[in-house]
This record gives structure tokens, sequence and C-alpha cells, in this order.
């Protein structure tokens, strides 16, 4: 009898080590789950799309707000917004996987997470080849491996043809907007000016300390850039574009190269930032 238990033992834990997992997150920590996940919260919406991409998307119990691609993602549970989650209901929801973004969510936010004893993976996007990493690990974590797999390919596939289509290009400088008040834009750290570097582009704002710096009208006419991108909130241009043209001593301005991208194609760090990239790309090609 103790011998069949002991048996028993030795096959539960050999179920453990077969289904168990670990996967070193963007921190370079180790996470560690007993098999797939199974419920899974997002707390960014680019997370939420890329969760999707990777074949997981029906785990998916929660997500932030603005998760709102593909249009299946609508009927998830709001969870809060991707700076002020709401704790209790993610208790509520009892995911046995969090995935969060450093640079959105903020550590304290993730730290407060981790003390209440959940599994919290980390990923932190700033090169185009992350994309198709989170896009593989999340299919590792949901066990979807093999289609997460194919998805990675194919936009690293793409990617690599954007390259060689736009490499050893003129550069050309490039203001890249994100918000009019106040005023502010996104330094060399952020995954947009891998975009920008893509297309032969130069952020004029590229070496400033802050991810994501507030700035002046002053400084923008300093570095008198060839191109200014704005990319708002929506999917029209916003009205906010236009007010470039009383300051024709910009060289984008006076040459009426005052560009719109939609920011659901280029603020998203998913697949669909190739369609950005490529809209930005062309862009810059009409310039030189």
């Amino acid at each position: 009898m103790k011998a069949k238990f002991f048996v028993g033992i030795l096959c539960l834990l050999s179920a453990y080590r077969v289904g168990a997992l670990e996967v070193l997150d963007d921190e370079g920590l180790l996470v560690k789950l007993l098999g797939p996940a199974q419920r899974i919260i997002s707390l960014a919406p680019h997370i939420t799309e890329n969760l999707y991409s990777s074949g997981a998307g029906a785990q998916v119990v929660g997500a932030v707000d603005y998760s709102n691609f593909p249009e299946e993602a609508l009927s998830i549970k709001s969870v809060g917004s991707y700076r002020a989650f709401n704790i209790e209901t993610i208790l509520s929801l009892n995911p046995d996987l969090i995935i969060a973004w450093r640079s959105g969510n903020g550590d304290e936010k993730i730290s407060r997470l981790k003390a209440l004893g959940l599994t919290v993976y980390v990923e932190d996007p700033k090169k185009l080849e992350d994309v198709a990493s989170s896009i593989k690990t999340f299919g590792v974590l949901s066990g979807h491996s093999a289609e997460a797999e194919r998805a990675g390919a194919a936009y690293l596939q793409t990617l690599r043809q954007l390259r060689a289509a736009y490499a050893e290009q003129l550069p050309v400088s490039v203001f890249y907007q994100v918000w009019n008040d106040p005023m502010q834009t996104l330094n060399d750290k952020h995954l947009i000016s891998d975009v920008i570097r893509l297309c032969g582009g130069r952020n004029v704002f590229g070496s400033a300390k802050s991810l994501a710096p507030h700035i002046n009208i002053e400084s923008v006419i300093a570095a008198n850039p060839e191109v200014i991108v704005a990319s708002g909130m929506g999917e029209a241009r916003p009205e906010w574009l236009d007010e470039w043209r009383r300051w024709p001593a910009i060289r984008a301005v006076r040459n009426n190269h005052l560009y719109f991208i939609d920011p659901n194609h280029l603020q998203r760090h998913t697949t669909r930032i190739l369609r950005g990239a490529q809209a930005l790309c062309e862009q810059l090609q009409r310039v030189r």
C-alpha cells in the first residue's frame, strides 16, 4: 500500500515537472506557473492584442480600458485603466497570471500586485523585434506556442522586408508629437523611435533624459525638424497639427511636411505597428 502511494506521488511530481513553466520576464525575473495560464489579466491594450495574436484570447478574463482590438476583446471585463487599475476587481477574477507593462503601469503598482502573492509577468518592449518576442512568450505562458511562433515569424518577416526596403536612405530629422497641451514627445528609448530609425529618420529629441518629455515651442523651433508627425488619440488627424503653421521658420512647416499617423497603428506595441511604420516610411520618402 505504501509502495503504491509512493509511486502515485512520483507520478504527480512527474506531471508537475512536465506541465510547469518557467519564463524570464523583461525585468530578468523568473515567472513560474504550474501549467499554461487559464485566467489571464492584461494591464495594457497592446498586451491584450498580443495575447490574441498568440492564440490566448479566450483565456483573458480581465483587461484595462481601451482593449478594443480585436473586436472580441470588447467583451472582456474591465479592471480599470492602465494607470489606475482596480486591485479588488483583479482579485475577484482569480487570475493565475497577470501581464503588466512596466513603462505604463509603473513599478509601484506592479509591486503591489506581487505583494498580494499574484503571479506577474512584466514586459517592456523597446525595439520592434520585441513585439514578436512578446507574442511568442505569451504563447508559451498560455499553452499556444505553435500558433504564437507562426504569428511572431510572420511579423518578423514583414519587419525584415521593411528594413531592407528603407536601408541606407538619406536621414530625415523628425519631431514626433504625442500631445499638444502640454506638448509632449518621446526619446530614443521608446519603441516609436525604433520605427523612426527603421525609416531612416532621426528623432530630434532622441537624447532627452525622460522617456516621454514635456517640451515647448521654442525647443522645436531650435531643433528645426524637417518633418512633424502627430498622433493624437483618435483615428482622425488632430486639429492641433495645423497650429504649427504659425511657425513658418520651421522647415517642416515651410515645406508642408506635417503628417498624421493613426495612433492605433503606431502607438501600440503590436503587429499593427508595422502598418504605422510603412506609413511613416512613405512619408519620409516624400520628404526626400
